[in-house]
């Protein structure tokens, strides 16, 4: 039923941008009636939803070791490189390899930085064939949408701050060096863009954040923060019992 009313919300919201009206009354006949609220209420409470969702996501990753602190997203060296981690180690070259590991994590919470205005972007371009297709989706129909219609943009975005981050401690030079040279010996070659697969990790991880954010807000009361949000997601839960 959570996921039926999340669902109809965002259908409710791309009523407002629709200009076919027979379809948009098709669609008003099949949402249920939640108390005394409007059209327009429901749609401004799921605006406010995912923008608050993603927001809370952004300024979670973007704080201080946002990304380093946090066991899920913490970037790490990549499984084909582990094995040559291991050897810098035992060769006593640990705390280099340490700062490019902090380096990573750096780069990816300054990039954090600049998702929220992505994320604002694609909730106002939100169109009625994507809510149709939120409509059939499942639990995580709002973050794919983002996925979707933000990826692009985050990588663009994301790759210059993660860039300047390495480059401060010569991670960069470093890894294509190390992994150039592996790479002439190994049948499993390690990708010398280490800026490529910061940014693809820290898109990853802002994506994994976004996810938690909408199933606090679908199924926890404590993270509707505002009046609106508590007036629709409250009615709707009085409509289900």
């Amino acid at each position: 039923m959570k996921k039926g009313f999340f669902a109809c919300i965002i259908a409710a919201t791309l009523l407002l941008t629709s200009t076919g009206c027979e379809t948009s009354q098709q669609i008003l006949n099949n949402l249920p009636s939640y108390g005394q609220l409007s059209t327009t209420q429901i749609a401004a409470g799921l605006k406010e939803a995912l923008t608050i969702g993603t927001q809370n996501s952004a300024n979670k990753l973007s704080s201080p070791n946002g990304f380093f602190a946090n066991a899920a997203l913490k970037i790490l060296m990549p499984p084909e490189a582990q094995k040559v981690e291991s050897t810098l180690r035992s060769m006593g070259m640990g705390s280099i390899v340490d700062k490019a590991i902090q380096s990573m994590n750096k780069g990816a919470e300054e990039a954090a930085k600049s998702a929220a205005p992505i994320f604002v972007n694609a909730i106002k371009q939100m169109t009625i064939t994507d809510a149709l297709g939120i409509l059939k989706g499942g639990n995580n129909a709002a973050t794919n949408y983002f996925k979707d219609k933000t990826t692009a943009s985050l990588t663009a975005a994301f790759r210059p701050a993660i860039s300047e981050a390495l480059k401060k401690v010569d991670a960069t030079k470093y890894w294509s060096d190390v992994f150039s040279v592996y790479n002439k010996f190994s049948s499993t070659p390690v990708n010398t863009d280490l800026t490529a697969y910061v940014t693809e990790k820290a898109v990853a991880g802002i994506f994994s954040e976004v996810a938690l954010e909408e199933q606090k807000i679908r199924q926890d009361p404590a993270a509707r923060v505002t009046d609106l949000l508590k007036t629709v997601f409250g009615s709707a839960q009085a409509q289900q019992k």
